[in-house]
Order: structure tokens, then C-alpha cells, then sequence
């Protein structure tokens, strides 16, 4: 057998020969940061470990991607943040202002409208007020949000009073039409039977969820208990609904609207 065959096979082309060096070194530098060989081989390690902890969290955190950013509220969420973020009247000095409006009443229902709310009772351009001319906003405006309040006298007969929710100012008070006998003795009767005032039923919700109240009504629930029904807008703009029962004071139901 011949040996020297082995020595008169062709050789690697030079430019072959350096990319091979090239990888070759290539991965020994990688390798040498990778283990720390060599005299400053941990140090250069920490330092690129450092730096890419310091890159990636940057990287991460985008406006668009924070959770308190304005492109992650619904569209619901972003209306309610508006609301509250222009109204200047709570629900407490509302309440007081609507049943001092009518001596001797009681607060049946306050609501809080929005901004582009159309679900008003009546349209306040066109409403008379009690001297019997149209009554705009005190804000300047026929959108502006407003407070509107039912409360009821003590023979049941109830009266609607609407509120600016800028100003605090009464934009109207009318008593109810179309009110009959039935239907005043029944409302009496409700004012009679509760213990709660919605003061208290507000408490209630906010002690559990703490929040601004846009709304108390006094309903009577699937099992026809008389109960006090609260919304509470919490700090994340999501609304939660409370069931409060009127006698005992007690949370009967608790769900969040996360619209």
C-alpha cells in the first residue's frame, strides 16, 4: 500500500482555508464569552449580561402596550372617564340638592348622564322650566352632563328634578304627569317600606368597592324584595352593579361591567 497518496491530495483552496479560519474564531470569541476564558472573559460577560437587561424592559414598555394606556379603555370605559373627568357635582350633594327642591320628599332615583347620552327623560332645549320658558344647561350647553332625580312625596306623588352636573344648579323640577291614584298609592307605599336611605345603600357599595356612584335606583329585585340598585365606576373605568336591600342593608347581588 502506498502511502504517500495521502500527501499529493489536492490542498484547501486559500479562500476556502480563511472563511473556515474565520468560523473557527468566531466561535472560539463566543465560547471564550460564554465561559469567561481568558483574562477578562467575566468581566466582559457581566457587563453584555447587564446591558441586555437593560435593553429588553425598554424595549417592552411602549405607550401603546401600558396598561393605563388610552388604547386599552373600551369604548364604554372611555366614555365614563370622560363623564366623571367633567362632572363637578357627587352623587350625595345631588341627592341633597333634588329632594331639598321639594319640600317633604324623598329620593326615588338619581342617574348621572353622559356626555352623548340620549336616554334622557325629556329633551331639557324643549323642556319648559317652572317659569315656563326653555331651561339650557347653566354650563352653556345642551350636552353637558346633569344629574336627573326622581323623588317622591309623601302621598306618592313624584316629582322630576334635573341638576347640572357642572354648575349643581336645578335646570328644572316638574311633577310627574299622568300619575293616578293607584300608582301614587304604590309609590307611597314603596317610600314607606324602606329602611336604607340610598346615602346609606351608596355606602354600602362604595365600603365594598371603592369608586364614584353614577346611579341609584329603588327597585324591587328577581324575588320582589325592595332593593336599592347602585353603580359604582371604579378607578380602572369597569362599572360594578349592587343589589342593596332597602330594609336590611345588606349586598345582595355584586357584577362588574367590564364594557
Amino acid at each position: 500500500m502506498r502511502c504517500e497518496s495521502r500527501r499529493k491530495k489536492p490542498g484547501i483552496p486559500r479562500a476556502r482555508h480563511l472563511h473556515v479560519v474565520g468560523a473557527v474564531c468566531a466561535v472560539v470569541a463566543s465560547a471564550a464569552l460564554m465561559t469567561g476564558c481568558g483574562k477578562d472573559g467575566g468581566k466582559t460577560s457581566a457587563a453584555a449580561t447587564a446591558q441586555a437587561a437593560e435593553v429588553v424592559p425598554n424595549q417592552a414598555a411602549t405607550p401603546s402596550e401600558s396598561p393605563s394606556g388610552s388604547a386599552q379603555l373600551t369604548q364604554d370605559q372611555t366614555e365614563r372617564k370622560k363623564l366623571l373627568g367633567v362632572t363637578k357635582v357627587t352623587f350625595d350633594k345631588a341627592a341633597a340638592t333634588a329632594v331639598g327642591e321639594v319640600s317633604g320628599s324623598k329620593l326615588a332615583e338619581l342617574d348621572l348622564k353622559g356626555l352623548d347620552d340620549n336616554d334622557n327623560d325629556t329633551d331639557e332645549s324643549e323642556s319648559p322650566s317652572p317659569s315656563g320658558t326653555p331651561s339650557p344647561s347653566p354650563s352653556g350647553s345642551s350636552t353637558a352632563p346633569e344629574w336627573v332625580a326622581e323623588v317622591v312625596e309623601k302621598d306618592g306623588t313624584t316629582h322630576t328634578v334635573r341638576i347640572d352636573a357642572v354648575s349643581g344648579k336645578v335646570i328644572q323640577s316638574v311633577a310627574e304627569t299622568g300619575q293616578d291614584s293607584g300608582d301614587k298609592r304604590e309609590m307611597a307605599d314603596r317610600i314607606a317600606r324602606v329602611t336604607q336611605t340610598p346615602q346609606e345603600a351608596a355606602k354600602v357599595a362604595t365600603d365594598k368597592q371603592e369608586g364614584t356612584v353614577t346611579s341609584i335606583n329603588l327597585d324591587d329585585n328577581d324575588n320582589n324584595a325592595l332593593i336599592w340598585s347602585v353603580d359604582v365606576v371604579t378607578k380602572d373605568w369597569n362599572k360594578t352593579d349592587f343589589e342593596i336591600d332597602a330594609v336590611k342593608g345588606t349586598i345582595t347581588r355584586e357584577e362588574v361591567d367590564h364594557d
